[in-house]
């Protein structure tokens, strides 16, 4: 017979398996857990444990995945991924009453270990709502405001835009890398005080050298779920390509803008001011609140231009390709073109009104393949309820732009198909559309919603503006023929340099001038926006 000790052991030990037992078969559940959705959270796909839903996301293509599920599980609805939930706003109503009036809660970002590596931390596009946010922004939007571009930008716009002109008389080839000059040599004037006359000069390249990597390393998919599973970030980054991507990513724009910034002071010890926004803060003139370091100066006015030269470039390049292979659209801007400017002069910005089809134009590339189709995501900072459904604090927001604009859930019709006919009721610039409270009347929502909304969408749509309507007025853009064959080489609408950012892939077109006298307007403008742009020339 045991003793009283060996009693006691027994029973010890017996207690301490249970409560092991329990501890173990606890921690199991609370395992298992991990990927499911709280009841009270809106409806989505089936969870699996600990992966939730990452295992349906594809590799590419997650636009159509968001619009598949938008149409499933209706307009509001969540994913689980690991620990973390996302909301996903497939909904006009949903988008205005959350983003749009709750924007004091919903302008926040996830807090993301992948685009800190790729902007250290420094790129406003991805800050939280900080005091050094807030007064980033109101620098950006007060310099990009209609107020300040008809006073100090128009100019330079219609200066470039009759430049492209000029190339592409001279070098129509060439056609894709001078809308990417226009678009960047505006911003950079703007910006830094300094224009790129040539897609070769640092200027004109300096963007797009800073975004080498940038939107691919920002990719959905791309990158494991670190996020999720945090222990990913420490796998070293010899065994991490993702890793490595992303950190070069960074010294890429790092030295990109730090360059910038070393012209521009050559350019200040010389004694040279230029109206431009990196002047008027360094001068004390204007933002004298703006307390920033000096790399987060470069990074904050980089971004700036990186919102101004890349995505604008990319909606043109989407513009001219979708026109091209449909040339009856460019009759109707044509028809108002010619009966406004004649051959006499250039459209300008003064007759937005009387030629409303250009605008019609803009919008249509915009919707049809926005240039940030799932947005920049934001994260709402407490607990929020919408009809009945429980947004939890923290979530990640998705507005999925690309997939609400081809889904006729969303009120576009036949949305497959291109046809600027759609916005022929929406006179206005996109940003009259964006603050309107009736949201059922929203044209399109490629500039994201609510206190992020991008702050370069007047800069954007003023540029677009003149280039679409003073393409148009001087050629006809048509497709390519194949020399061999005699007939017009193909146009894949869907090949796209895909990441955060999508930008066509260069496409086989032709720019055919409509006259003499529409050339001899060209040149002779040339002449004097050559003579104008020598103020921002190195």
């Amino acid at each position: 017979m045991l003793n009283l000790n060996g009693a006691f052991a027994l029973r010890s030990i017996s207690i301490t398996g249970v409560a092991v037992g329990v501890l173990f078969t606890w921690a199991i559940y609370r395992l298992l857990q991990v990927g499911s959705r709280d009841k009270r959270y809106p409806p989505g796909p089936p969870t699996i444990p600990i992966l939730g839903n990452l295992h349906l996301v594809p590799k590419s293509g997650l636009g159509k995945k968001l619009k598949e599920w938008g149409e499933t599980y209706g307009g509001v609805y969540s994913l689980k991924f690991g620990t973390g939930t996302v909301i996903v706003l497939f909904d006009r109503k949903a988008i205005n009453h959350l983003l749009d009036k709750k924007g004091i809660i919903y302008s926040e970002r996830p807090q993301s270990y992948v685009p800190f590596l790729v902007t250290g931390g420094d790129s406003f596009a991805f800050m939280n709502s900080t005091p050094l946010w807030r007064a980033e922004r109101k620098v950006a939007v007060h310099n990009l405001s209609p107020k300040m571009l008809e006073e100090k930008v128009r100019h330079i716009q219609d200066a470039e835009s009759v430049v492209l002109l000029a190339d592409i008389l001279d070098r129509p080839e060439g056609y894709y890398n001078h809308i990417k000059r226009t678009t960047a040599s505006v911003a950079s004037v703007v910006v830094f005080g300094h224009r790129g006359p040539t897609i070769d000069n640092f200027w004109a390249r300096a963007v797009y050298d800073a975004m080498d990597n940038y939107s691919a390393a920002l990719e959905p998919g791309a990158n494991p779920p670190v996020d999720e599973f945090p222990f990913l970030k420490y796998i070293p980054e010899s065994l991490a390509a993702w890793k490595r991507r992303a950190k070069g990513s960074y010294k890429c724009m790092d030295d990109t803008w730090n360059e910038a910034r070393r012209r521009v002071d050559a350019r200040r010890e010389k004694g040279i001011r230029r109206n431009a926004i990196i002047d008027s803060i360094l001068d004390g003139e204007k933002h004298s609140d703006l307390d920033v370091t000096y790399k987060q100066m470069n990074h904050f006015l980089g971004v700036v231009v990186e919102g101004g030269a890349d995505t604008t470039a990319s909606a043109t390049l989407t513009s001219m390709m979708y026109l091209a292979l449909h040339p009856e659209f460019q009759e109707k801007a044509r028809k108002e073109l010619d009966a406004v400017c004649g051959t006499t002069r250039l459209p300008s910005i003064d007759d937005f009104d009387a030629i409303p089809y250009i605008n019609c134009l803009i919008k249509e590339a915009m919707r049809i393949h926005p240039v940030l189709p799932l947005g920049v995501p934001h994260r709402v900072n407490q607990d929020d309820w919408y009809e009945g459904m429980l947004i939890p604090k923290d979530a990640t927001v998705i507005l999925p732009t690309w997939a609400m604009h081809l889904s006729e859930t969303q009120g576009y019709k036949d949305p497959e198909s291109y046809n600027p006919d759609r916005f022929l009721g929406f006179p206005r610039f996109a940003d009259s559309y964006a603050g309107s409270p009736d949201f059922q009347s929203r044209d399109h929502y490629s500039y994201g919603a609510g206190r992020r909304i991008c702050p370069g969408i007047h800069l954007a749509e003023r540029t677009q503006w003149r280039l679409n309507a003073r393409i148009l007025w001087a050629f006809e853009v048509q497709r390519k023929v194949d020399p061999k064959t005699s007939k017009p080489m193909p146009i894949d609408v869907n090949n796209y340099h895909e990441g955060i950012s999508h930008c066509p892939a260069e496409f086989p077109i032709v720019f055919k001038a409509r006259s003499q006298a529409h050339i001899d307007v060209i040149r002779n403008e040339m002449t004097h926006a050559k003579e104008f742009l020598k103020a921002w020339d190195d």
